[in-house]
């Protein structure tokens, strides 16, 4: 179709594939500057559409920033769910490994931007902190109901002692392997994490603490 006077017609973009385009630029500037240094000019050129198009997606840089949170949020929880379900047969400790790499392969697919969102919540007050701390209650819940399965006989206090655990470890890992541990692998990383914590999960389910990983046997 062309436009009166016979200059062609742009074809539009359908509306949740640009909000994906927007998201996916975002959250570069972001990882780029940080959530104070970043404006909406930058994010706007960087993905080719006007600052009032932005506006009218997103309504604010706060907003664009939760948007960003979300996506990242139910990639995660999608990818984690599929890992762990799929090492479901081979027993806990293939579970256990499985959620982690997935979550390494996850934190170095969103690079920075995951470190600076994490970093977000020291900055950004109200929704924003809200919505990132929920990012770590999501993976908690993920980690309890998995744990619950394995470890029947453990006391509700255990399972969240040792899910708020794995939290806290597995952030501080993809912080260190960003800054200084590229060059270990996801598996690798999560079979080492593993090692750590497997013994209490073992004791608490009456398996062998010396059960090896299925991924490097």
């Amino acid at each position: 179709m062309t436009e009166p006077g016979g200059s062609p017609r742009r074809k539009r973009m359908p509306r949740a594939e640009r909000e994906q385009q927007i998201l996916a630029a975002a959250e570069e500037v972001f990882a780029e500057r940080g959530f104070q240094a970043t404006s909406m000019d930058e994010v706007s050129l960087r993905v080719g559409v006007s600052k009032p198009m932005l506006y009218e997606y997103f309504t604010s840089k706060e907003g664009l920033l939760l948007a960003c949170v979300a996506r990242i949020r139910a990639d995660l929880h999608s990818v984690t769910l599929e890992a762990v379900a799929g090492a479901e047969k081979d027993g806990p400790r293939a579970v256990l490994e499985a959620g982690l790499e997935a979550y390494f392969d996850f934190a170095d697919r969103h690079g920075r931007a995951w470190a600076v969102l994490l970093n977000e919540s020291v900055i950004v007050a109200g929704p924003a902190e809200e919505a990132i701390e929920a990012i770590r209650g999501q993976q908690t819940r993920l980690i309890q109901a998995a744990l619950s399965r394995w470890l029947p006989a453990a006391s509700p206090e255990r399972i969240a002692v040792f899910a708020h655990a794995l939290i806290g470890a597995g952030e501080r890992v993809a912080r260190w392997r960003l800054r200084e541990g590229a060059g270990i692998k996801p598996r690798e990383s999560a079979a080492l994490l593993a090692d750590a914590f497997w013994p209490g999960f073992a004791v608490a389910a009456g398996l062998p603490m010396g059960q090896e990983s299925a991924k490097r046997a």
